[in-house]
């Protein structure tokens, strides 16, 4: 016991330490994100008005509000990273999450407010001044803007941030903006027609692009999107390595932000094994996904009978029947209390959302076939919705018999 309790306060010491590094990763990065676009700001602002070019001015403004959007996750690092209290008992990582949102917006204002002015600068041109320092600020801010772009793409991967994905992909379109103020203030006084507020609309556009897709992506995260397959593979995988384990079901994962990962599941093992054994089997496999994979894992033991012939002939003809309703439905849980004038057939059906059949059509179709097949069978029947990637239900789902 006293060796389980270390066990237990060492993971406990690993999931701290790793919170404390993933928040200074990330409020360096936030700091290094407010320095560069500050800078970029300052100099392509200076640039802009001095040499008139309203395009170069915007692609200014949009540095600053970059700035902004990095003070914004320095600030939802130092939240997200507090431990979790009476009124949070998941933690407060999914502050992350409202922080894309936050920077989003903040990129779709900009770019609105851009275009308002590109139309206006379309309908009232103006020359611009050539100048070789507003191509060499302009040059150097592509090459910075790539470099950030990089900086928070790996940054992202090593700690696993939404608001550093968010920042990467800011960083990225902003390097084809100011590539299109760079043809505008080239280009503009060789053909002797002002391109200034033609590439300032395709600044904002490209802006408005950019803050659309981190807001779809971290309303997907907020609303509960499913896991990705390769994760649902890797909790399957693990669990079937285990001695003693049949099959696995009811794979439900939840997402409270990165290092906050809740998943639940029922396992199926033999009837016959000692109930200790089998419930030692539960806690080592919890204690393995908390320790290896960081993930809360909570199991519900489901005994199945394998040694029976008639519940393995009842299982066989009803997996059988319910394939032909429709390939894609999948059962677990079976169960068979067997009586002198009837038995019942107890058993859950796996309804994936490619299924195009209603619930009454798939039991009414069940109940008929299976009436047809043996009169004296009563079915009680649970559906079953998938919250997995539906090209694993066929694995997650349903004991193997012989």
């Amino acid at each position: 016991m006293f060796e389980f309790l270390k066990k237990r306060t060492a993971d406990k010491n690993t999931d701290s330490k790793n919170t404390n590094e993933r928040g200074k990763f990330g409020r360096k990065s936030s700091v290094v994100g407010i320095f560069v676009n500050v800078f970029l700001f300052a100099a392509k602002f200076a640039v802009g008005t001095i040499w008139s070019s309203i395009s170069i001015t915007g692609d200014a403004v949009n540095n600053l509000s970059d700035a902004g959007s990095s003070v914004i996750s320095l600030i939802s690092f130092k939240l997200s990273g507090k431990p979790a209290d009476k009124r949070h008992p998941f933690g407060h990582a999914r502050i992350e999450y409202f922080a894309s949102s936050a920077v989003a917006f903040v990129i779709l204002l900009v770019g609105i407010e851009l275009i308002k002015t590109s139309v206006n600068k379309i309908f009232n041109p103006a020359p611009i001044e050539f100048s070789i320092v507003s191509v060499c600020v302009l040059v150097f801010s592509i090459g910075a803007k790539l470099w950030l772009s990089r900086f928070y793409t790996n940054t992202g991967k090593k700690i696993d941030s939404s608001v550093m994905h968010a920042a990467a992909a800011d960083s990225l379109s902003d390097v084809m903006a100011t590539s299109a103020v760079l043809v505008s203030t080239v280009v503009s006084p060789l053909i002797n027609f002002q391109l200034d507020g033609y590439m300032g609309l395709a600044v904002a556009l490209f802006i408005i692009i950019s803050g659309m897709k981190i807001v779809k992506g971290t309303l997907d995260t907020l609303l509960g999107k499913e896991p990705s397959g390769e994760l649902t593979h890797k909790i399957e995988a693990t669990i079937k390595d285990y001695a003693g384990v049949i099959g696995m079901h009811d794979l439900v994962v939840h997402d409270y932000g990165p290092q906050r990962c809740f998943a639940s599941v029922h396992v199926e093992v033999d009837a016959n094994d000692n109930i200790m054994e089998s419930h030692d089997l539960i806690d080592n496999i919890e204690r393995e996904f908390l320790r290896e994979l960081g993930i809360h894992l909570v199991i519900h033991l489901d005994p199945i009978v394998l040694d029976d012939p008639f519940v393995n002939e009842m299982y066989q003809m009803t997996a059988k029947v319910v394939s032909n309703v429709d390939d894609s439905l999948s059962i677990h849980d079976f169960r068979v209390v067997k009586g002198s004038t009837h038995s019942n057939l107890i058993f859950d059906i796996v309804i994936p959302h490619k299924c195009r059949k209603n619930d009454s059509q798939i039991l009414e179709e069940i109940t008929n076939k299976m009436g047809e097949k043996k009169e004296s069978l009563y079915l009680v029947i649970t559906l079953d919705r998938a919250y997995v990637p539906s090209h694993n239900q066929k694995f997650t789902n349903g004991n193997e018999r012989t």
